[in-house]
Formats: C-alpha cells, sequence, structure tokens
C-alpha cells in the first residue's frame, strides 16, 4: 500500500497542485492537518482535500479558521490570515473543517501507524528536539507516528538505547527530488513528510512524503511550484505582504 502524506498546505493551491501531479500513483491520502491558513486559496484547497483524503486530521489553523477556537494565540499575521480565510471560506468549507476530527487516528488495517498534528500527545505540540520527540515515542505504542506543525521534513526515531534524528538530503534546491528512509525493526519513528505550503527550512519547494507498507519506506519529497502565482494570490487578497515573502525564503 502506497501512502500520499501531506501536512500544513495552509491554503497554498499552487503547491498542492504540484505534489499531487509529482506524486504518481497512490492507494490512500492521508491529512495531517493545516490545510488552511496563510494562503490565499483556502475553498480550492479544503475542496480538494474533500474529495481525495482518505485519512484527515485537524491542524490548529483549521481549527481557529472554521470557527472552533479563538486566534488570540496567533500572532498578527497568522490571526489577520485566519480572520480573513474564515470569511472567506463557503459555510460548507467551513462546516467540514469543523468535524475534522483531532488526532490521532490510525489508518484501518495498519495497526501500527498513527496520524497526528503536532504529536500524538498534543495536537498543538511542537517535536522540534529530540529532547521533544522523547515522549511521543516513549508513550505513543506504535512503530510509526505520522506529524505535522513543525513545517520540518525528517523526523526521530528509537531503537533499544539509540536515539536518533534525520533530515532528507537533497542536492538542487530548483528541481523536483526525492529522499528515501529505509524503515529498521523494531524501531519507533516519529516522521514528519513536511509543508506542502509554507515549508520553514529555507527550501522553497512543497514538500510532502510517500509511505511504502509493502518496501517498508517513506520517500520525502521536494517539488517546485508556480510560487509567483501564489505569491500573487496573497498580495490580490490584500493580505500581509509577509505571508508572501517568506514562501520565497522558505521560512
Amino acid at each position: 500500500m502506497r501512502a500520499l502524506i501531506l501536512s500544513d498546505i495552509h491554503g497554498n493551491l499552487e503547491a498542492l497542485n504540484a505534489v499531487l501531479a509529482a506524486a504518481g500513483s497512490w492507494d490512500a491520502l492521508w491529512n495531517l492537518g493545516d490545510v488552511v491558513g496563510y494562503g490565499a486559496s483556502p475553498n480550492e484547497v479544503v475542496c480538494k482535500i474533500r474529495s481525495l483524503a482518505q485519512l484527515n486530521v485537524r491542524g490548529n489553523h483549521d481549527r481557529v479558521c472554521c470557527g472552533l477556537a479563538s486566534a488570540v494565540g496567533f500572532n498578527p499575521v497568522a490571526r489577520a490570515a485566519a480572520m480573513w480565510t474564515h470569511d472567506e471560506m463557503t459555510e460548507e468549507n467551513r462546516d467540514w473543517l469543523g468535524q475534522v476530527p483531532q488526532g490521532p487516528v490510525s489508518p484501518e488495517g495498519l495497526p501500527g501507524i498513527v496520524l497526528a498534528h503536532g504529536s500524538p500527545l498534543n495536537e498543538d505540540q511542537y517535536i522540534l528536539t529530540m529532547r521533544d520527540a522523547w515522549g511521543p515515542l516513549q508513550q505513543s505504542g506504535t512503530e510509526i507516528t505520522f506529524i505535522g506543525h513543525t513545517h520540518l521534513q525528517g523526523g526521530f526515531c528509537q531503537h533499544n538505547e539509540e536515539w536518533r534524528d534525520f533530515r532528507p538530503g537533497y542536492k538542487s534546491c530548483n528541481e523536483f527530488e526525492s529522499w528515501t528512509l529505509s524503515l529498521a525493526e523494531e524501531t519507533r519513528y516519529l516522521i514528519n513528510p513536511g509543508s506542502v505550503g509554507q515549508p520553514r527550512d529555507h527550501d522553497w519547494r512543497a514538500a510532502f512524503a510517500i509511505y511504502d507498507s509493502e518496501a517498508k519506506t517513506v520517500t520525502f519529497n521536494r517539488v517546485p511550484y508556480d510560487l509567483t502565482s501564489a505569491q500573487g494570490r496573497i498580495l490580490m487578497a490584500q493580505l500581509p505582504e509577509k505571508l508572501a515573502l517568506r514562501l520565497r525564503e522558505g521560512r
């Protein structure tokens, strides 16, 4: 079984379209949350994910943009984008986002896998360091947990007393590129596919991952997309200019 794993699309239609075109064939699409927020195409992105995803977990921006939570904890730029997104979305799309479950959720027939947004222990937790990863790896009880939220592609793993982190090793900055992780036996993983719509690892390309249950691999991918159009949509919507500029910077 091949699962296409997406996270943190953040209303970036151009990046999502590039990912779907580059992903090839897949059996299921798993969405790890934050479909909206920041980007200027919330309705188009929600409609695509609604039609394609077999499993969804909500993100913190999804929660705020559909009205389930307040934007008080957001910085001014994120708050402005969330309020615009709430008003821009159709009632049908807001209602759908409001019904997306909180993680963790498990794919049917794959008991060793869990999907979450921030962490299987707390949907809003940022797992940035090994210190952050220690609790979820110890307490999740599953072999593989796919997470998003940080917008950083890579992850953490634990085998007996050995702990390590990993990041894809890419050689270019403007082309489609892949990096494959072979999953070891008796090892627990926290794996982040990266952000489709707003990467923060200084690589502007859209990020995604493919999990292959038969090959026991996770293939990380980066794909260029029509950045100028995505930036133009943000500016035309009169969203904060910073949201357009940071797309080029990948941060």
